[in-house]
């Protein structure tokens, strides 16, 4: 499990706001100082660190190796802090790491940033000692997690506004599941002409996946990425040929209480994030490079799926071509022309009413 370390040393206006937003999220590691650690000394579930060894805290931050000896104090675990300014400094916090000495190494860079973490990440991997990026901000606090793909084992962060937790919080999360359900298919419709909309990602696609595109806020077809080569064309494993532009698109939420929102596939952009599934519902989040909007013929699907004794009718709107596949009950891609009445398809059962992408309690009515 990855650590942010929330830097709480100083008492800012909203630090009780903080305080309690990082309780809600289980948030458990935080920085104090004197001027801190008596509003949070009583709270045994989380994990203090400080840079002040008189403080009875659980993780000990020293400057340099010379000073954490002077220093015993065999109940915390003990660790160094060290800016990254040249080369000869990042193989200092590696020879740190095979010693032995310290649990755990806070790294910050100002200037360059990348490649040192990269070199850190790749030398320390397979050490006990774990490296921690100190980052000014989301951002960098994300990029930190996942350079070269293993990431840091954390970032020391001070967060600034509550909403900063809420979004750290999220940055833990890889993956997640969302319900997959079968619908049948109990009408066809071909619509001459529409524009539709293609999302090409950042990320390479997998057998299994795509993306969850609808008519209405009730339910998602899962649209199967463009990964198969055929004879006549090309794979295309970073895009889903998802709908036509009124169409809903699952995507991130910003909020703590939801796991989704969705977006209009008309005002989805380059630099949006969207959220993948599998066939088993393992789902994960992923960014735009384009999206591409053209005339095509489409194919108009309704489907109606039982859920909890209502018969409940949902709506997609794909392309008229051969690659652009659903998946169906059996969990296998199948060609968009190839589907009958009677057939069934994985979709997911959604919120219903939504307003600018996020769920209400208010009745709608789409058909």
């Amino acid at each position: 499990m990855k650590k942010i370390i929330l830097n709480f040393e100083k008492k800012t206006d909203n630090f009780k706001a903080l305080i309690q937003e990082a309780l809600n999220m289980n948030l458990l590691n935080i920085l104090l100082s004197k001027e801190t650690y008596p509003e949070l000394k009583n709270i045994e579930r989380i994990n203090t660190f400080t840079k002040d060894t008189e403080l009875p805290v659980k993780n000990l931050i020293f400057k340099n190796l010379e000073n954490l000896k002077s220093i015993i104090k065999f109940e915390a675990k003990r660790g160094i802090i060290l800016e990254l300014t040249t080369k000869a400094d990042e193989q200092k916090v590696i020879e740190l790491s095979k010693i032995n000495e310290v649990d755990f190494i806070i790294v910050s860079a100002k200037d360059w940033k990348i490649i040192p973490f990269e070199n850190l990440i790749a030398k320390m991997h397979t050490n006990d000692t774990e490296l921690i990026a100190s980052v000014e901000n989301l951002k960098e606090a994300e990029l930190m997690l996942k350079t070269l793909e293993i990431g840091t084992d954390g970032v020391l962060i001070t967060p600034i506004e509550v909403d900063d937790i809420i979004k750290l919080k999220k940055l833990l999360v890889s993956g997640y599941d969302i319900d997959l359900a079968r619908a049948k298919v109990i009408d066809i419709q071909n619509i001459p002409e529409s524009e539709r909309v293609c999302v090409d990602t950042t990320s390479l696609l997998s057998y299994g996946e795509g993306m969850l595109i609808g008519s209405t806020a009730k339910g998602f077809a899962l649209v199967h990425a463009e990964v198969f080569e055929t004879q006549f064309v090309s794979s295309r494993p970073f895009r889903v040929n998802a709908g036509d532009v009124s169409a809903y698109i699952l995507v991130p939420s910003d909020t703590k209480d939801e796991i989704y929102q969705t977006k209009y596939l008309s005002e989805l952009k380059g630099g949006d994030r969207v959220i993948v599934v599998k066939t088993n519902g393992e789902a994960r989040n992923i960014t735009v490079g384009r999206v591409k909007i053209e005339t095509r013929p489409m194919l108009r699907l309704e489907l109606e799926i039982d859920k909890q004794g209502k018969k409940v009718k949902i709506n997609y709107i794909g392309q008229n071509a051969e690659t652009i596949r659903l998946v169906n009950s059996d969990g296998d891609p199948v060609s968009i022309v190839d589907i009958k009445v009677g057939d069934e398809v994985l979709v997911h059962i959604g919120p219903g009413a939504t307003h600018f992408g996020t769920k209400i309690d208010e009745t709608i009515v789409e058909k």
